[in-house]
């Protein structure tokens, strides 16, 4: 055997068993009489002393090892004379009395320890390296331990794991597809799936009433923190089910994982909020409820006083920063930069600040009396020793730039704790969005999804009012999942895609297999897909999912350590009936 135990076992009881143990030498400290070699595996560190008594063989294979060497070593556990109560393996160390050298190492492109000194793109090159580091291997601990949890509580449920393809058809809503050609059929092509969305309606319609699968989908799209081009759901679909049904079940898998995991207890139900509401009161439609700072709609109080910046507006709203009226002039200055950022794309800042002995000194004293300017403040739920920033605009595009500046705050003011989770339930979004430069309607979620009953009636009159029988799982200001009632009647259905802009013919042709398919009797269903990476990330509380998955890709899109996308050989060019076209 290479190995009795691994480099995270042993303990004081061990003492004095011979032992083989295997991994890679995390670091050597020569210290002339004795040599203390660190071995490493996943599962931790043990430390290894070759002594002058040691055999000749043994102090001279150790005098030649270098980090990252991967070594065997037998000896015998013997009790420290110093122990590390820092490590689990700190109480003993092993006498070796053979190393043998199984695999040579280069010197490292950078230190393999929890902070290493290498930048992200190289330890993005040498991933495999990277993942050897503790934080990875930790990260890569819990989306398992996950991954598991996920299984055990939906199979509980009834719940079938059931397989999609991952060549498809491409789609023509939502983000661009990664295509595939095909050889065998000359000129056409496969696309890399979105999601399962038709696939498991199909699964509905075929009878598997409780279908789930932890799937890989890929999306052509622009990156950022929380996005890559190939990501995992979480993927479920219900049949016989009304959104309440879908919410019960998946909230207590929320508080199942969330217990299981994390050992964290939410005995309250989950807020539910419109979508209206969250976007009112925070700016976002996956609002983080972490701390306050809720805004309030100043509008009415803000016209009429002829400063035309707010008189010309269509929406004032502000919010009020707990304690902030102590910022100075340049925090306050680097605030407004911030928000005049092309990111957020605000104009400018309005400030009120309420003094700690009540007096109240704001940006626009100019044209407000010191009562009026009080009296907006009071709006926003600012006390003494409190900070109110206002910002004015279009009423939708002004809230969600205020939403950026209260995340701003927040993290200024140290509110956005990775250890505090807040989830809740957003719900009742609108069924369309209007698009100025095509001057049509979008489904906001997907084509199948579901109107409210109630509002049925104004699909053709007024389809800006119709509400969705949609739902988001919203936690920490990211949303984490997401889902819908599914629309299971062809008459309906032709009249969403009318909504749409979908002519009956271009309907048939790209989603003719799901209609024909409702033909055969298709029951009521619903369900949602959660971000799995999103909530490896939060769980593990960091900002960015590329830590959760073992080989991403960077901003650019491109696997740095395989070199890929890459150019293929003319013959395989050939083969597909492809010719190239050189950029512009």
């Amino acid at each position: 055997m290479y190995r009795t135990n691994t480099c995270g076992e042993l303990r004081a009881a061990d003492v004095n068993r011979n032992v083989t143990l295997a991994g890679w030498v995390q670091k050597v400290r020569n210290l002339g009489a004795m040599t203390f070699i660190d071995l490493r595996d996943r599962y931790g560190i043990t430390q290894i002393v070759v002594e002058e008594h040691s055999p000749e063989q043994t102090r001279k294979a150790a005098a030649e090892l270098g980090r990252e060497f991967v070594i065997q070593v037998r000896g015998r556990v013997i009790e420290r004379s110093s122990k590390n109560p820092k490590m689990p393996t700190g109480d003993i160390e092993v006498a070796a009395d053979e190393i043998t050298v199984l695999n040579p190492a280069v010197t490292p492109p950078f230190t393999i320890e929890e902070h290493s000194d290498g930048g992200d793109d190289l330890r993005m090159k040498y991933r495999y390296l990277d993942l050897r580091r503790p934080p990875l291997l930790r990260n890569m601990i819990l989306r398992h331990k996950m991954a598991q949890s996920v299984r055990r509580f939906l199979d509980a449920e009834g719940f079938l794991e059931i397989e999609t393809p991952y060549l498809v058809g491409s789609t023509p809503e939502g983000a661009r597809d990664f295509v595939v050609p095909s050889r065998m059929n000359p000129n056409q092509f496969y696309a890399l799936p979105q999601s399962p969305q038709t696939l498991k309606q199909l699964l509905m319609v075929a009878g598997y009433d409780r279908y789930f699968q932890i799937v890989r989908c890929f999306r052509d799209e622009d990156l950022r923190a929380d996005r890559q081009p190939e990501f995992t759901q979480i993927d479920c679909e219900m049949s016989f089910v009304e959104q309440e049904d879908i919410l019960e079940i998946f909230e207590r898998w929320a508080k199942y994982m969330f217990k299981d995991v994390l050992g964290i207890e939410f005995n309250e139900p989950f807020l539910r909020m419109p979508w209206i509401e969250a976007m009112e009161k925070y700016g976002s439609d996956k609002p983080d409820l972490r701390f306050g700072m809720e805004f309030a709609n100043v509008t009415d109080l803000a016209h009429g006083h002829s400063f035309s910046v707010f008189d010309d507006a269509e929406y004032v709203v502000g919010f009020a920063a707990t304690g902030c009226a102590t910022y100075t002039r340049k925090q306050i200055d680097a605030l407004t930069e911030y928000v005049k950022r092309p990111q957020v794309g605000a104009k400018g800042l309005v400030w009120i600040r309420m003094e700690a002995e009540g007096g109240v000194k704001s940006s626009i004293d100019k044209f407000f009396s010191a009562d009026e300017v009080r009296a907006i403040a009071e709006r926003c739920g600012a006390k003494a020793g409190d900070m109110v920033f206002i910002l004015c605009g279009p009423k939708f595009k002004t809230l969600t730039q205020l939403c950026a500046l209260r995340l701003e705050v927040a993290q200024q003011l140290g509110l956005r704790d990775p250890k505090k989770f807040a989830p809740l339930w957003v719900i009742d979004f609108p069924m369309f969005e209007w698009d100025e430069e095509t001057q049509r309607f979008y489904a906001m979620h997907h084509p199948f999804t579901s109107p409210k009953p109630e509002d049925v009636q104004y699909l053709e009159s007024d389809p800006g009012r119709v509400r969705a029988n949609a739902y988001d799982f919203v936690c920490n200001g990211t949303e984490i999942g997401g889902g819908s009632i599914r629309i299971h009647d062809a008459k309906l259905q032709a009249l969403i895609f009318k909504c749409l802009g979908f002519t009956p013919e271009r309907a048939q042709e790209q989603f003719g297999f799901l209609m024909n398919a409702f033909k055969f009797g298709a029951p009521p269903h619903g369900g949602l897909a959660f971000g799995f990476d999103r909530l490896c990330s939060l769980f593990g509380g960091a900002d960015s999912i590329r830590d959760y998955i073992a080989f991403p890709k960077n901003n650019a899109g491109r696997d740095v350590m395989l070199d890929a996308p890459s150019r293929i050989d003319q013959s395989q060019l050939d083969e597909l009936y492809l010719s190239l076209v050189k950029p512009e």
